[in-house]
């Protein structure tokens, strides 16, 4: 993957996760039953921040002065 290719990624992952986060939201404060459904995105939302964080990691290496 190019570093193009995968900035590209960073932003859609950026955009998912920001959408979950409206979508979370949304299920609180409707204060349904769905408890599962809320467990499940936060789920996802974790493992998308984990994703950003390595794509970030690799696209900006830490430089040892």
């Amino acid at each position: 993957m190019t570093e193009d290719e995968m900035r590209k990624r960073l932003a859609s992952l950026r955009v998912e996760h920001r959408d979950l986060d409206i979508a979370i939201e949304a299920l609180v404060n409707t204060g349904g039953p769905d408890q599962l459904q809320v467990a499940r995105l936060k789920k996802r939302k974790l493992r998308l921040r984990d994703q950003i964080n390595q794509i970030e990691n690799y696209l900006t290496p830490d430089i040892i002065a």
